[in-house]
């Protein structure tokens, strides 16, 4: 091994290769290090991040880098780097530990452990010399005061045990009233003039967006969907979205959507793809049709796989200097665009001082097109054919640029999170682009990581590792469940049942009613958590309740309709106390509360029928076509040769119609 290569030199994961050549002696997650910390005493440092966090490589440069810390490192502690994209079991255990000891947290994440895994102390970012500090105190402490260490270690797991004790399910579920007001009183937390939440930095949650939007629109609450609609606006005209290549930025470090940091993620691009494409069926606003095909663009040319899957992740970096991919001097600027900068640079608040740090300017709109028009003295379609033309200049240009670090392995739940972003866009604008996409990574998918007994999480070039989560069944079975949607072939609803199935068997805890993380045949740590909140991507458990509702209709199976109605009834207290956590539970209650439609379409005219319904604005329905073939029980017993469409409401179906234009009186 050349100078400071480590154990990662092996590892495929990029961003532990990234630490591969560090002085510190790193090992992978594996037996060989823990039996080493118990061998030799030590404690071990479980250090985790992921390839494109900005901090994690601030604190590598700052310390991991460094000899003399690297040397306090070895001597005291076995090392272990972690990638929390691969291993989030791992991730969530510690990260637990964490926010209990310090009340926040973050990545880069540190924490300290017995040689058993048990957690003794940890934080996110630490400076160098705060960093060795730590790290003197807590050999000190360990070789001095064991018995101490044991205790305290002992206390701090069964405290993050204790964050999974949940109350016993309730009888009955939340009413809509009691529902009206929670949602009622989380939303007074949003931002109704800038958008997203009153506070910084400010992050696209899809999921929460969603549900505002479909309770606004289920209740007629039009200032609840102005202030979603304020959000999406103000997200698309902001610094947080690459206004030259398209894509979503991780979060913006302020208030008004100006400054990203600048990493892209697959998950956070999938899920505003679903989020704008229902926005539009909803507002029929152009913008928000164009930032479904700009996301589109920025997927397809950065972060897919030639074989039609999805990598991970773009670094925040490039040339060490975050953003400086993303950024423009106003006078290159004015060399690259001509007669057309002025225009320009008024568009984007571009000036010569830069708009950002070091004299550079991030693009983000705040004029409104009416002030733009009074500025500029021309029409807005002038103005919008000038922003075109120069957005694809610098598009040209900042091609020739270091692009920022991939990260391309391809994870399971995150591809299907695609997948999903692809159907939903392919149902609110009929494009078969978007179809074939979904088809496409669908059929991969399947291939790739399911091998006919289990699934898996990672693919990397064409190496598959790391057995699936709960949070890889759930959201990839969400995934076949609208592929079948969208194609009406049957097969992948049988898939998705197939999986479903055998989710039951290695993560269902039959004593508490919802779905552990691990599987029972793999790996057990100090905890199986359940993975309840949602957050940036859904947990798992609301993931399984929306799809055991789905699958219970589709295959006529009250058994998975009961167990989506108990899961709710488990997570509906933890709901009204912390409402932020539970967007995706409660869109699959509003589902239950305002009762789940199916509309089949059968006969000749049976496609076209259904590319109609599908573009209406219509949570918590599934519109599907009858073959003359269909097996789903569903759909096979209904006639399949005349032009019909049965509106089915829960478990019983209306007389058929046979004219569109009466479903809207069935279908509320």
């Amino acid at each position: 091994m050349k100078k400071n290569s480590n154990r990662l030199i092996h590892a495929s994961s990029p961003y532990l290769l990234q630490h591969a050549h560090n002085p510190v002696d790193w090992y992978e997650w594996s037996p060989e290090a823990f039996d080493k910390a118990r061998r030799e005493d030590k404690l071990i440092l479980v250090s985790i991040g992921y390839s494109a966090c900005h901090w994690c490589h601030v604190m590598e440069k700052e310390c991991f880098e460094k000899e003399d810390t690297a040397a306090l490192m070895n001597e005291h502690f076995v090392c272990i780097k972690v990638d929390r994209e691969e291993r989030p079991d791992i991730d969530q255990i510690y990260m637990d530990a964490v926010q209990l000891l310090t009340g926040r947290g973050g990545w880069p994440l540190n924490c300290f452990t017995l040689p058993d895994g048990r957690p003794l102390h940890g934080g996110t970012y630490f400076p160098k010399a705060e960093w060795e500090r730590v790290l003197k105190s807590l050999a000190d402490f360990y070789k001095n005061k064991k018995e101490e260490a044991l205790q305290y270690a002992t206390d701090l797991t069964i405290g993050v045990k204790k964050l999974d004790m949940l109350p016993a399910a309730q009888d009955e579920l939340m009413d809509k009233e009691k529902l009206a007001a929670v949602i009622g009183q989380w939303s007074q937390s949003l931002d109704r003039e800038l958008g997203g939440f009153n506070w910084s930095p400010k992050f696209p949650m899809p999921t929460a967006h969603a549900l505002f939007m479909q309770f606004a629109h289920q209740t007629k609450n039009n200032e609840l969907l102005t202030a979603v609609y304020t959000t999406l606006d103000k997200m698309a005209e902001g610094g947080i979205f690459d206004q030259v290549g398209g894509g979503f930025a991780r979060y913006s470090t302020d208030p008004y959507w100006k400054v990203p940091h600048f990493e892209k993620m697959l998950y956070d691009n999938a899920q505003l793809m679903s989020l704008y494409s229902d926005a539009y069926k909803l507002s029929g606003k152009n913008l928000y049709k164009n930032l479904v095909y700009k996301i589109h663009a920025s997927v397809d040319a950065e972060l897919s796989a030639p074989d039609g899957l999805f990598y991970s992740a773009l670094d925040a970096d490039s040339e060490g200097e975050e953003g400086k991919f993303y950024v423009w001097k106003q006078k290159e600027l004015k060399q690259l665009l001509g007669d057309d900068e002025p225009v320009f640079s008024l568009y984007y608040n571009i000036d010569a001082y830069g708009n950002w740090e070091h004299g550079n300017n991030i693009l983000y709109k705040t004029r409104s097109n009416q002030e733009l028009i009074a500025l500029t003295g021309k029409h807005e379609e002038e103005i919008q054919a000038i922003i075109n033309r120069c957005e694809a200049i610098l598009l040209k240009e900042r091609s020739k640029r270091v692009k920022p670090g991939l990260d391309d392995k391809m994870i399971t739940s995150w591809n299907a999170l695609m997948i999903k972003g692809y159907a939903d866009a392919y149902m609110a604008f009929g494009d078969e682009l978007f179809l074939n996409k979904a088809v496409k990574a669908t059929d991969l998918l399947w291939e790739k990581m399911f091998d006919g007994k289990k699934l898996y999480r990672i693919c990397k070039g064409d190496k598959v590792t790391v057995p699936a989560f709960a949070e890889d069944y759930a959201i990839f079975t969400e995934a076949l469940l609208y592929t079948y949607i969208i194609t009406g072939i049957e097969a992948y609803a049988c898939h998705a049942h197939q999986l479903a199935q055998l989710a039951d068997e290695l993560f269902y805890d039959a004593q508490q009613g919802l779905y552990r993380f691990v599987s029972v045949r793999e790996e057990q740590l100090i905890t199986n958590k359940l993975d309840l909140n949602d957050d940036v991507i859904p947990a798992a458990n609301s993931v399984f309740a929306k799809n055991n509702l789905m699958l219970g209709y589709l295959f006529s199976d009250l058994k998975l309709y009961h167990r989506a109605k108990g899961m709710i009834s488990i997570a509906q207290q933890k709901m009204e106390k912390f409402p932020n956590g539970y967007s995706n539970w409660m869109q699959c209650l509003l589902w239950m509360q305002n009762g789940f439609y199916q509309v089949v379409c059968t006969g000749k005219h049976a496609k076209v029928h259904v590319e109609a319904l599908q573009k209406r604005y219509a949570p918590g329905s599934m519109v599907l076509i009858k073959n003359a073939d269909s097996v789903l029980p569903l759909l096979k017993e209904k006639e399949h040769a005349q032009n019909l469409i049965y509106v089915c409401k829960d478990f019983t179906c209306g007389l058929p119609v046979n004219n569109i234009n009466l479903v809207a009186e069935q279908w509320v």
